[in-house]
C-alpha cells in the first residue's frame, strides 16, 4: 500500500511485466506482506517492490527460476533455521518458482521485520 492506503501502480507495472503463473505467485507474495504489515508503503525501490514502515521491511523479486525475497540480514538469522531448506545469502532467500510459497513464514518473517523496525524507531 503506498500512503493513501492504495497498491502502488510501480508495482502493479512489475507483477504484470511477467508470466501469468509467476503474476499469481507474486500477487500471492504482495497479499501476504500486505496483511503481515498493513501500515506499510508499497513502493519501487532497488528496481523492486519493496515495503517500507520506519524504513524498508522487505523487497522482492521474480527472476526465470525464483522469487528473491530480501527481509534483510536480521530477518534472515532469526529464521535461519526454517530457510534452510532454500537457497540464500545473507539478507536474502530464494522462493523456487515450481515450488509452494511458504506462507505463514513470510508472513511471520514481514511481522518480526516490522516489529524489529518500529522498535528501533522508537529509541
Amino acid at each position: 500500500m503506498n500512503q493513501n492506503g492504495q497498491h502502488s501502480e510501480l508495482v502493479d507495472e512489475y507483477i504484470a511485466s511477467f508470466p501469468a503463473d509467476v503474476q499469481l505467485k507474486l500477487q500471492r507474495l504482495r497479499q501476504i506482506i500486505g496483511e503481515a504489515a498493513p501500515l506499510a508503503e508499497e513502493k519501487i525501490s532497488y528496481k523492486m517492490p519493496t515495503y517500507a514502515q520506519h524504513g524498508n521491511l522487505v523487497h522482492f523479486a521474480a527472476y526465470t527460476k525464483h522469487i528473491g525475497f530480501y527481509p534483510a540480514p536480521s530477518g534472515i538469522l532469526a529464521f535461519k533455521e526454517q530457510l534452510s531448506r532454500f537457497k540464500g545469502a545473507k539478507g536474502s532467500v530464494q522462493f523456487p518458482l515450481d515450488q509452494p510459497l511458504p506462507e505463514n513464514l513470510i508472513r511471520e518473517i514481514v511481522e518480526f521485520r516490522v516489529k524489529e523496525n518500529v522498535e528501533r524507531s522508537q529509541k
